[in-house]
């Protein structure tokens, strides 16, 4: 083969070529998407003017037209600026029934604190170095606590039936202490369903959860605060709260099943042989090898779980509990504000926002730590 038919091969030296410019950080890489094409930037500069347009209404709207104090004419003054800008003074007239809902209006001092505490309880929880078995001890103590402040009847407290209960401590105390119960039903579940040992246990826990996956929430909570009573005898009464809460812990459960077997699922079967190998009986090697990196991968399904749970606990209403959504719902009937809705639904939505947005940030954090050690 003669030489002339390696045509590829170039027999004159060349220069190198320059080095490309490199084209990083966080304001190239925005640019890139907002203007790198036409279409890209006429789109970007139509969503910046009415980004713009709405927001300006919005600032005029929400402030500089808007009345905050209430007092004796704040409703001539919302008259006044209706359809214009905000009353605010409306939330300042109703926040107590938002939040507090029908609990006597001298006593409303109570579910402040127990609120209070629950939030705090939930903060001490999350915090790593504090989850060793004194904090159950903290959650019976701090639970019990909770209960004597919110019914009475001891320590010179007047008794407050769980009927006049309502608003915010409602929706913290049904999402909390139902998530919180339903999280280790739904490990045992989950952990269960995978079981090849015990086929009757598997068959009995994926009967549970499909069954509750299957029917609505609000099915659930008509068993629990209507027909369940009738089973019980005639001198046996529970609190229909209380009817509700097992209902949330139990529904709540079944889903978290899902999310934490598909956690375990993603666990390499090497980590369970290697444990055997060690001699690990099965709950050791569980919660020392398995559950923690199973937990870990299910750290956004399980909070977005959460997030689900506590805005869904607004359904309570159809078995007569007051919860925040419902409060918000009684203000804005209130004839004499009438038309001022819309700033009651704002107030409260900036409430679910506050907690929703902290579990987010919670579990992004989370997942920044628990990274730290892979």
């Amino acid at each position: 083969m003669s030489s002339s038919s390696f045509h590829f091969v170039s027999h004159t030296v060349r220069e190198a070529l320059a080095r490309p410019a490199e084209k990083s950080g966080w304001i190239q890489g925005l640019r890139t998407a907002l203007f790198g094409t036409g279409v890209s930037s006429a789109l970007t500069v139509l969503m910046v003017g009415l980004v713009v347009w709405w927001g300006s209404y919005f600032f005029q709207w929400a402030l500089l037209k808007a009345v905050f104090l209430g007092g004796a004419d704040a409703l001539t003054q919302c008259r006044a600026v209706e359809g214009d800008g905000a009353c605010w003074a409306v939330v300042s007239e109703k926040w107590r029934l938002i939040i507090f809902g029908l609990y006597p209006y001298d006593e409303q001092w109570r579910p402040a604190v127990a609120s209070v505490l629950t939030v705090l309880l939930l903060a001490v929880s999350a915090v790593p170095r504090f989850q060793r078995r004194a904090l159950v001890v903290a959650w019976v103590v701090v639970g019990s606590l909770i209960a004597a402040l919110m019914w009475g009847g001891v320590a010179g407290l007047s008794s407050v039936p769980s009927d006049s209960w309502g608003g915010l401590p409602v929706t913290l105390f049904l999402s909390a202490f139902g998530l919180t119960c339903g999280f280790p039903l739904g490990v045992l579940l989950a952990l269960a369903r995978r079981s090849q040992s015990y086929p009757a246990v598997k068959a009995c826990a994926v009967a549970y959860i499909e069954l509750v996956r299957s029917i609505p929430l609000v099915v659930v909570l008509f068993m629990a605060s209507v027909m369940f009573p009738l089973f019980l005898p005639q001198d046996v009464t529970v609190s229909k709260l209380l009817r509700v809460q097992v209902a949330i812990a139990l529904f709540a459960a079944a889903y978290l099943a899902e999310v934490i077997r598909g956690g375990l699922q993603a666990i390499p079967k090497g980590q369970e042989e290697a444990a055997d190998a060690l001699g690990m009986r099965y709950w050791k090697k569980m919660i020392l090898i398995v559950l923690p990196q199973a937990l870990r991968i299910s750290i956004p399904g399980i909070v977005n779980t959460f997030i689900g749970f506590f805005k869904a606990t607004s359904i309570v209403v159809v078995v007569g509990i007051f919860d925040l959504m419902t409060a918000a719902k009684r203000s804005v009937a209130d004839p004499l504000w009438q038309g001022f809705g819309l700033e009651l639904y704002l107030f409260v939505g900036a409430i679910y926002f506050v907690f929703c947005f902290s579990m987010s940030r919670y579990s992004r954090w989370l997942e920044a730590r628990l990274k730290k050690g892979r």
